[in-house]
């Protein structure tokens, strides 16, 4: 049935696409992807009549949904009608609002699926933002994974965008791969569109959010993230100025319409905790990579009152033989990086604990825990007042709910936190 289902779907996504005629950006990357198309519709809905993926839906299912403006029809039939019947309406009439632009998150599980759904929506600008150990059990290795996301920009022409990550060896080999046209990005001094002047704006405790400076060939603009922290979280924005670039629009509009860019919910927000402590909520999903970055955030962020850094971290998902080793390395790099506590949550919580203890960390600031429930009843009793916490870990690690257990306001977890509908808080 499901393949039936996607078969039609990615019929009637083609049949939309040619009649429409919309200009298309890809984005994939193994991090990155989603804070990526919140900044590119940022920068886009400025200027363009502009839609981008529904909620999560960045797979064979969730892409030509978007692409036909309706949420799934779940587990009904009648819903499932009501999609098709939108999907012909598009067909039989013309909708004069149908989208210019559709910004498209990507994603790869596995082998073929970028080729996938770039065969259903051939873009226009193909960006990629980092590769990194994702899907392990899937792809088995680092040159698979790159072989699979460049084809997010192997299938472009010569009148296309390539939007490259330049600070990223493997991304930036993808130039020689592309007939497109590419515009470079990331702190690298020979990237195209670079950011500049890095530096966390806010005063005491209070962060409002990143401030930095885009330089595009010697022309520079000061942009402003709100409510976010983390040097990594600048590539989103670079991003979203470099496909406006290539969309025609220029500097002082992009950095106005960066204001509106808001990180989506779990990564990287910052949320008032208990007892005068401060939380990193990064909770939405995790990679090696992914946790190198936010440690690193971690450790670099000053703020004047705090007095421990915590790291509570979950396990790190699909990353098979590589699995063990992955989780004690990031133990290591929370040590290394003199973060004051390791709070390790899940089947692999004794890897992370070990990794840590071996570089340094004192047993008596590591604490292992079998799961998000058990870690969300006890965290507190680990967490003082000034600390600040990061916590992060896998979709399937939960850990949204250890940053719940330590909100300060935690009536507010339904608009704050992610994985707050009735159907996931039941699982």
């Amino acid at each position: 049935m499901k393949q039936l289902l996607q078969y039609i779907l990615a019929y009637l996504a083609k049949k939309i696409l040619a009649k429409y005629k919309p200009k298309v950006v890809g984005i994939t990357g193994s991090i990155g992807k989603t804070s990526a198309k919140e900044a590119v519709f940022a920068v886009l809905a400025s200027t363009f009549n502009t839609r981008t993926n529904i909620k999560n839906y960045n797979n064979e299912l969730g892409v030509p949904l978007t692409i036909i403006g309706v949420e799934t029809g779940g587990h009904s039939i009648i819903g499932w009608l009501k999609v098709f019947q939108k999907a012909f309406r598009l067909l039989l009439r013309f909708d004069k609002e149908y989208p210019e632009m559709l910004v498209l998150e990507m994603g790869a599980d596995k082998p073929g699926d970028i080729s996938y759904l770039t065969d259903i929506a051939p873009c226009h600008v193909g960006v990629v933002t980092r590769i990194g150990p994702a899907h392990l059990e899937a792809f088995k290795s680092i040159e698979n994974i790159v072989k699979e996301k460049q084809k997010i920009v192997t299938h472009l022409t010569k009148n296309d965008f390539a939007i490259l990550n330049y600070d990223d060896e493997l991304v930036r080999k993808m130039d020689k791969k592309t007939e497109a046209q590419v515009i470079s990005y990331g702190y690298a001094e020979d990237s195209l569109v670079r950011a500049i002047d890095f530096a966390e704006q806010g005063e005491g405790w209070h962060i409002a959010g990143i401030k930095f400076k885009i330089n595009y060939k010697g022309a520079v603009v000061p942009v402003f993230l709100p409510g976010v922290v983390g040097r990594h979280q600048i590539n989103s924005a670079l991003i979203g100025a470099a496909v406006g670039l290539a969309f025609g629009m220029n500097l002082i509009q992009i950095s106005e319409s960066l204001k509106n860019y808001h990180a989506p919910l779990g990564r990287m927000h910052l949320i008032e905790g208990k007892n005068e402590t401060l939380i990193i909520d990064d909770t939405y999903n995790s990679s090696p990579t992914a946790v190198e970055a936010a440690v690193k955030t971690l450790a670099e962020l000053q703020i004047g009152q705090v007095e421990r850094k915590v790291a509570v971290l979950g396990d790190m998902l699909e990353l098979g033989d590589y699995s063990e080793e992955a989780h004690e390395n990031i133990g290591a790099q929370v040590a290394e990086s003199k973060c004051d506590v390791l709070v390790a949550v899940g089947g692999f919580a004794s890897s992370f604990a070990r990794g840590a203890e071996k570089a340094g960390l004192a047993k008596e600031n590591i604490y292992i825990f079998a799961d998000s429930n058990l870690a969300q009843n006890k965290i507190s009793d680990i967490i003082k007042q000034h600390d600040l916490v990061l916590v992060k870990g896998s979709q399937g690690s939960r850990m949204e709910r250890v940053v719940k257990a330590l909100m300060k306001h935690p009536e507010e977890a339904s608009e704050l936190l992610i994985r707050q509908t009735t159907d996931w808080l039941k699982k």
